[in-house]
């Protein structure tokens, strides 16, 4: 279920590091062969430069963690889920706000540079795509896997891959122009599924703090729906993984649960005051 996970977080965010990329790309594709050469070097330099700030993010996280005592680990590790569930809504609402301009909106600052000759704009355009989306990759890594070792690593070493594999697929098949799935529906079908897994790591996170006594329980367990859907294994784990579903959830839990998806409605489908 964690490598599911895994799998599908690199996937998404692979998918758009790849779309900014690719639309920068294909804007230099239009300039003169001195600004092509040129405008891709340093676009490529920017993704080196990306990639680079989120390995050192990682490696950053990992030797703090390692100095830490247990309880102060397992705080951390809460931190960093949290951080995590926050930087999931964050992209959703950004890509919500922006996905419609984001072409224009590039392609735009692109032209400022080129008419400055200041290609470190396309440097510091892929640096930030890739180390923005590297940056939420890394923060939900540490968060999942903060306490896997040996074989539960090397397995999520693996789904990462997978999902980076897949991410260049489907960002093929939708450049080609599928006519089954667009970006528009590919992002609003994810979109949910990362606010399901970001309400999953909030549940998850409070877990954490009532058994570090921060947060209090509540009640007992208000319910038990075990026997329909159980949150342990198979079906029900995998479900429990992706939604943060509960078969015998306490009051904290489920007061989570509705704030968080109360806040998430609000921010989705409130009314926007008309600019003026």
């Amino acid at each position: 279920m964690q490598d599911f996970n895994i799998a599908f977080v690199v996937w998404r965010e692979s998918i758009e590091a790849l779309l900014v990329i690719g639309i920068l790309q294909a804007w230099l594709g239009h300039q003169g062969e001195d600004g092509r050469t040129r405008g891709r070097a340093y676009l490529w330099a920017g993704v080196g430069a990306g990639l680079l700030g989120a390995v050192a993010l990682g490696a950053a996280i990992i030797l703090f963690g390692d100095q830490l005592d247990d309880d102060r680990q397992q705080l951390f590790q809460t931190c960093l889920m949290i951080l995590a569930c926050v930087l999931i809504v964050q992209m959703v609402l950004w890509m919500r706000k922006h996905g419609r301009t984001l072409k224009r909106d590039l392609e735009t600052a692109l032209q400022k540079a080129a008419d400055t000759a200041n290609w470190w704009g396309v440097f510091t355009l892929a640096a930030i795509a890739v180390a923005r989306e590297g940056a939420e990759t890394v923060v939900f890594l540490a968060g999942s896997l903060s306490a896997a070792r040996g074989a539960a690593l090397v397995s999520a070493s693996f789904a990462a891959l997978g999902g980076l594999a897949l991410a260049v697929a489907t960002y093929a098949a939708l450049q080609f122009g599928s006519r089954i799935l667009s970006w528009r529906l590919f992002f609003r079908i994810t979109e949910v599924m990362l606010l399901l897994l970001a309400g999953s790591l909030l549940l998850n996170a409070a877990d954490n703090l009532v058994s570090l006594g921060l947060l209090p329980r509540l009640s007992g367990r208000l319910w038990d729906a075990s026997s329909l859907l159980s949150d342990g294994g198979g079906i029900g784990g995998l479900f429990s993984a992706l939604t943060g579903w509960r078969a015998r959830p306490d009051l904290t839990e489920v007061l989570i649960f509705l704030a968080y998806w109360g806040a998430m409605l609000w921010l989705l489908y409130r009314p926007r005051t008309a600019s003026r």
